[in-house]
């Protein structure tokens, strides 16, 4: 018998992505599936467009905006399943996606999450900037993937369809393991939105899993749908990333990969400044202070080993901005090494 799934969209004013959407979510050929829209608080009138147009998603209702981080920590408490597809409402699936994806977790027990291949909605020939084949991550914790180097993305010509291990998989369409999501207490729900997920990637591989890639299974994600572009998004970006890296890292990677990234911040943030971005520049500054903040004031949150980046699946040893900005390397085949791509 199949595996439970319950697929789960995370709405907030979403009813154009919905009508749009949730068709192709409905007609997902795999059987023991139910989908579920757990709404963050919306205003507009998303859910009663739901229940009348689409009766056979359940509708579970939060009384306040927790970001994407805290909404499914609230919504996943509600939810039984044996699996979770984590999805935006910006996503359209292909009929087969979910089956690729649960007969490769079923064959390994130690796969916690896993992705599939996100081509952009409205390039189809491109890769999408949330995961396109699979995310990575350099040693100084910049996040990159297959098919996209920061706002590069590349063509999709069939040269990341390999299933393999990763770093992260994106939360546009993450399934994940629902014991391991549990044990693991979640997403760190303080990062509202942007890299919570990598962070969760991160702490599943300390705990002794593999994230997964699997590019058989395709869907076609719109793409910065839920925040919009601006002062809030970067200083999520920088925060959080930079919080990731206190959370995770050991003390002997920590004590000099913090105060470098510090710095390399701090030069896209006056290059911004020159350029006449001055929110690009208070954002990072601002996103910088409040890291230093939870590292006096936070509890943190401890993990019982703390591996070396260089042991965890898909870390690029090297440093991501210089094969990128310096030696103008564009594409993930041509940084990671061949065997990789």
């Amino acid at each position: 018998m199949q595996p439970s799934v319950a697929i789960v969209i995370l709405n907030f004013n979403g009813r154009n992505y919905l009508e749009r959407f949730l068709p192709s979510v409905i007609a997902s050929t795999y059987s023991n599936k139910k989908i579920v829209l757990a709404d963050n608080a919306s205003i507009d009138d998303s859910i009663e467009f739901v229940r009348v147009h689409f009766p056979s998603v359940e509708i579970i209702l939060n009384t306040q905006n927790d970001g994407f981080a805290g909404g499914y920590n609230w919504a996943l408490q509600h939810v039984e399943a044996g699996y979770y597809v984590l999805l935006n409402s910006d996503v359209e699936v292909t009929a087969n996606w979910i089956e690729p994806i649960i007969d490769l977790m079923r064959s390994n027990e130690k796969i916690a999450a896993c992705q599939p291949k996100l081509l952009s909605y409205h390039q189809p020939h491109l890769f999408e900037y949330a995961g396109a084949s699979g995310g990575w991550i350099d040693s100084l914790g910049y996040p990159f993937s297959r098919g996209r180097i920061f706002d590069v993305l590349e063509k999709e010509e069939h040269q990341y369809d390999s299933t393999e291990e990763v770093f992260w998989a994106t939360g546009a369409a993450m399934f994940v393991r629902s014991k391991v999501f549990h044990a693991l207490n979640g997403f760190d729900a303080s990062f509202f939105a942007h890299q919570e997920e990598i962070d969760l990637c991160w702490r599943m591989q300390l705990a002794g899993y593999k994230i997964f890639v699997c590019p058989q299974s395709v869907v076609y994600h719109v793409g910065a749908g839920t925040l919009p572009r601006g002062g809030r998004k970067v200083f999520l970006n920088f925060r959080n990333n930079l919080t990731m890296l206190c959370k995770n890292l050991p003390f002997s990677e920590k004590c000099w990969k913090l105060p470098l990234r510090f710095l390399l911040d701090a030069i896209s943030a006056w290059k911004g400044l020159l350029t006449g971005d001055t929110d690009f520049f208070r954002a990072i500054v601002k996103a910088h202070w409040a890291v230093v903040r939870w590292w006096i004031f936070a509890k943190k949150q401890q993990v019982k080993e703390k591996k070396p980046m260089s042991s965890l699946g898909g870390v690029f040893k090297g440093a991501i901005v210089w094969q990128h900005f310096i030696r103008n390397k564009r594409f993930f085949r041509e940084i990671v090494e061949k065997k990789h791509a």
